[in-house]
């Protein structure tokens, strides 16, 4: 009975070793999850069932749940230590920073992993968000590079022509003549809820709502130029009132708005939901504030970055590295909408072959092409407070209020917010 009750112990402490394993195996498949949200989802499936004919036994358990709900579940779960937390998240371009800032143990660093030989497939707008004090916190996914995306059919009936539309005043004209000629409202905004185009006009002119060193830059000069182009378009009677997402893409979809300057991610909603308008789209990019000026921004993006509370560092980074440099996966990533910023994969035919939906277009390469002329944003772990204290200065200013005291009170108000 001794020696059965000692194997039986012997046993015990064995198995007991192996479950602290530094991988985490589900049989003898060895596990990762993820959360991730929407049409990321199956293009995280899709990689997973590719990396595993390399890596036999691999197994990625993805998580879907809403955006909110990961940011909820992710800051609960690094306030509790990193308890309940996956191996592999996504996060938003303008989350990043926020989170490294507030949680600077909380995520791997990849830099010395291997990713300083991958760094040159990237632009350096996206690695310039994953940096602080020299580390890399994430895998660069997906970007928002910009255009304007255009109704052909309403310009060709103004006389209008994209190719002349060179500054942000020429489009204002284009405006008014479409909007005389058509008897369309050229653009939908909601310039009381939504500061998503100045906050894009901002990072075109190099600026954004902090500059490099982290301080407070709402009272700027590219913040009046923005907000300027803006109240002119207002004023000029030329803005249809959207208030929220429905009803931005319903006034495209409808015909009831011309143009649209938005990240590259909206041609896969504009196909989507306005398939009877194919071949009735152009895309060109944003107009310069003076002539021979920048004319590239970004909106919108996301990154993936590994938990440090993970047992699975090697294996979560093996995976992403896949994942962010696989130009199978990235391609795949394309076609459900998303802008890879893999810079190996611009040959290649879908970025090079006309679109019939936006008249024969390559609007792919038009995106491209503006990739490595995006300036850097710093977002800081402020941005929240930011965001909001610049949707309220251009909704007092689209009101009648002064530029410059609406900017100042906005600064005021945000340095206060963030000392308190």
């Amino acid at each position: 009975m001794f020696s059965v009750l000692s194997l039986l112990l012997a046993l015990t402490l064995v198995l007991a070793a192996c479950g602290g394993s530094s991988e985490k195996t589900s049989g003898n498949k060895k596990e990762l999850t993820a959360w991730a949200w929407n049409i990321n989802v199956p293009v995280l499936k899709k990689a997973a069932e590719q990396f595993e004919k390399d890596n036999p036994g691999f197994k990625l358990k993805v998580v879907e749940m809403g955006r909110e709900d990961v940011y909820s579940k992710l800051t609960t779960g690094l306030q509790a230590g990193g308890k309940g937390l996956p191996d592999i998240v996504l996060v938003e371009d303008d989350r990043v920073q926020g989170y490294v800032n507030a949680f600077p143990k909380a995520f791997l660093d990849i830099s010395k992993m291997g990713f300083d030989k991958q760094a040159d497939k990237f632009p350096e707008y996206k690695k310039a968000l994953l940096e602080k004090d020299g580390k890399v916190y994430g895998f660069p996914f997906d970007g928002g590079p910009t255009g304007v995306f255009y109704r052909t059919d309403y310009f060709e009936k103004a006389g209008v022509k994209a190719d002349d539309i060179k500054t942000w005043n020429d489009f204002i004209e284009a405006g008014k003549k479409i909007k005389e000629k058509v008897g369309v409202d050229f653009i939908g905004l909601d310039l009381n809820g939504d500061d998503g185009l100045l906050r894009a006009m901002l990072n075109q002119q190099g600026s954004f709502l902090f500059d490099n060193d982290g301080k407070v830059a709402l009272n700027t000069e590219e913040a009046k130029k923005a907000l300027k182009v803006q109240k002119d378009l207002k004023d000029a009677k030329l803005v249809k009132n959207t208030v929220g997402w429905d009803a931005w893409i319903s006034a495209m979809s409808e015909g009831k708005t011309a143009v649209a300057p938005s990240g590259a991610w909206l041609a896969g909603s504009i196909t989507q939901q306005a398939a009877d308008t194919k071949g009735k789209w152009g895309v060109m990019q944003f107009p310069a504030f003076e002539e021979g000026g920048n004319r590239a921004a970004n909106q919108g993006g996301s990154n993936y970055m590994i938990l440090s509370s993970t047992v699975n560092k090697d294996l979560s980074y093996k995976f992403l590295e896949y994942f962010s440099t696989s130009d199978d996966v990235q391609l795949e990533a394309m076609k459900g909408g998303l802008f890879p910023t893999l810079n190996t994969i611009y040959n290649n035919e879908m970025f090079t072959k006309p679109d019939e939906f936006f008249t024969g277009q390559t609007i792919w390469k038009t995106f491209a092409d503006e990739v490595n002329d995006i300036p850097p944003a710093n977002y800081t772990e402020n941005y929240s407070l930011a965001h909001d204290e610049a949707i309220k200065a251009q909704s007092e200013i689209m009101n009648g209020k002064s530029m410059d005291k609406a900017l100042k009170d906005a600064e005021d108000r945000l340095k206060n917010r963030m000392n308190k």
